[in-house]
C-alpha cells in the first residue's frame, strides 16, 4: 500500500456510461480483442516452428507479436469486462500492476520496433558484414537489453505512482490506469511529478520516433545502388514496418509529450494505441509479407 494514501480502490469510469454504447463496445472489442489474440498467436508459433523464418527480422518480429498479445492483455479485458458490469471497480494494487504492466509491455515494443529498423539498416546499408553483424547471440542479447531498459523505465512509472498520496476521489476518467488520469486524483501539487513523467514516457517516444524516422531516411537513400528488384523487396519490407510505427507512435506522442491536460479524445486515441495496434501489426507483417504468408500456409496446412 502507499504511504499516505487512504483510496483502497478506484472506480474506471470506462470509455462511456450510455448503457447501449456499452453493449456495443463490449461486442466490438471482444472481437478486436481475439483477433490480436489469434494473430499474433499464430505469428509467434509459425516463426517459432518454421525454419524458413530463422533470419534475425523473424527473431524479432517473434518479440514483437508477444509483446504485442501482452501488451494489449494488459487493458483490453478488463476494459470488456467492464462495459458489461455496474461496478467498474480496481483495486490500489492491481491499478499499481497495470501501470507497470502497460509501460513494460508498450516499451517493449518500442525497443523492439527500434531493433527491427537496426536490422534492415545492416542488411541494406551493410549487406557484407549483415551475418556477423546480426549474429543470434548479438540478436539475443539486443533483446535481453529491450527486456531490462523496459524494466527500468516502467519501474519508473511505477515508483512515481507509488508516490502519490490520494485522499477521497477515487474515480478515474479512464478505462485502464495509467499515470496520466491518476496525476488528476492526488491530492498534492503534480507539477514535478508530471515533468517526470512527460521526461520519461515522452522522451522515450519522442527519442525513438525520431531514431526510427532517421534510420529509414538513411535506408531508403541507401537503396538508390540496389536494382529495381532489390529496391522493391527492400521497400516493401520497410513499408511495412514504417506503417507500424507511425500507427504506434502518434498516439503515444499525442498522449505522453504534452503538460498535465488530458483531453476527452485521449481514451479514444488510447483505445486505438493498446487495442488497434496490436491487431494491425501482424495483419501489417502478415500480409505484406510473402515469406510470413508462405510459412503459414505450410505450418497450418501440414496440420489439418
Amino acid at each position: 500500500m502507499a504511504m499516505n494514501s487512504s483510496v483502497t480502490e478506484f472506480i474506471l469510469f470506462g470509455l462511456t456510461q450510455d448503457a447501449g454504447k456499452q453493449k456495443a463496445i463490449f461486442g466490438v472489442l471482444l472481437i478486436l480483442y481475439l483477433a490480436t489474440l489469434l494473430g499474433n498467436f499464430l505469428i509467434v508459433v509459425t516463426i517459432k516452428a518454421s525454419r524458413t523464418l530463422g533470419s534475425p527480422m523473424y527473431f524479432f518480429l517473434f518479440y514483437l507479436s508477444f509483446a504485442d498479445a501482452c501488451f494489449s492483455t494488459t487493458t483490453a479485458p478488463r476494459l470488456i469486462v467492464d462495459a458489461l458490469s455496474q461496478k467498474k471497480s480496481i483495486s490500489y494494487n492491481e491499478c499499481m500492476t497495470q501501470v507497470f504492466a502497460a509501460h513494460f509491455f508498450g516499451c517493449m515494443e518500442i525497443f523492439v520496433l527500434i531493433l527491427m529498423a537496426f536490422d534492415r539498416y545492416v542488411a541494406i546499408c551493410k549487406p557484407l558484414r549483415y551475418t556477423t553483424v546480426m549474429s543470434r547471440h548479438v540478436c539475443s542479447v539486443l533483446v535481453i537489453l529491450s527486456w531490462v531498459g523496459s524494466c527500468i523505465h516502467s519501474s519508473a512509472q511505477l515508483f512515481l505512482a507509488l508516490r502519490l498520496p490520494f485522499c477521497g476521489p477515487n474515480v478515474i476518467d479512464h478505462y485502464f490506469c495509467d499515470l496520466q488520469p491518476l496525476l488528476k486524483l492526488a491530492c498534492m501539487d503534480t507539477y514535478v511529478i508530471n515533468l517526470l513523467v512527460v521526461s520519461n514516457s515522452g522522451a522515450i517516444c519522442m527519442v525513438s520516433f525520431i531514431i526510427l524516422l532517421i534510420s529509414y531516411v538513411v535506408i531508403l537513400y541507401s537503396l538508390r545502388n540496389y536494382s529495381a528488384e532489390g529496391r522493391r523487396k527492400a521497400l516493401s519490407t520497410c513499408t511495412s514496418h514504417f506503417i507500424v510505427v507511425v500507427l504506434f507512435f502518434g498516439p503515444c506522442i499525442f498522449i505522453y509529450t504534452r503538460p498535465a491536460t488530458t483531453f476527452p479524445v485521449d481514451k479514444m486515441v488510447a483505445v486505438f494505441y493498446t487495442i488497434g495496434t496490436p491487431l494491425l501489426n501482424p495483419l501489417i507483417y502478415t500480409l505484406r509479407n510473402a515469406e510470413v504468408k508462405h510459412a503459414m500456409k505450410k505450418l497450418w496446412c501440414s496440420q489439418v
